[in-house]
């Protein structure tokens, strides 16, 4: 299981990476793993629509299960990745690279602060498994 120490984690196991004021957003590599073979990406807000920490922007769905999908961080939608709408796979194959599926422009980057570092997530995930 690869947890990139670059980013920053949810509970719900969102991933996000921020440039600047822009922000990348993903599933991590437990949860695609968790998923299995994922079929069906639905993100609800288009770009140009805000998203609000903690609220929900979309469904992953998968041969075992479906998840929601919560914002890890406020701000604005800048783009979405249309790639997974015919090739949501990526999510599998890369879930921290082409498996991206939104980026935000942050409205307060302090929110990414209060998430799981590498370190706490990887503890959160082994807790979980138990």
């Amino acid at each position: 299981m690869k947890i990139p120490e670059d980013l920053r984690y949810t509970q719900n196991d969102e991933w996000i990476r921020v440039e600047g004021d822009v922000a990348t957003i993903g599933i991590s590599d437990y949860a695609q793993d968790q998923l299995s073979d994922i079929v069906y990406l639905d993100v609800a807000p288009a770009v140009g629509e805000s998203t609000k920490q903690g609220e929900l922007f979309g469904t992953v769905e998968s041969v075992k299960a479906a998840a929601d999908l919560y914002a890890p961080a406020t701000g604005e939608i800048t783009d979405i990745n249309e790639a997974l709408k015919t090739t949501p796979e990526l999510i599998n194959s890369d879930p921290y690279g082409e498996g991206w599926m939104l980026k935000i422009k942050l409205s307060n980057a302090d929110e990414v602060d209060e998430l799981m570092d590498a370190v706490a997530y990887k503890k959160n995930v082994e807790a979980r498994e138990g």
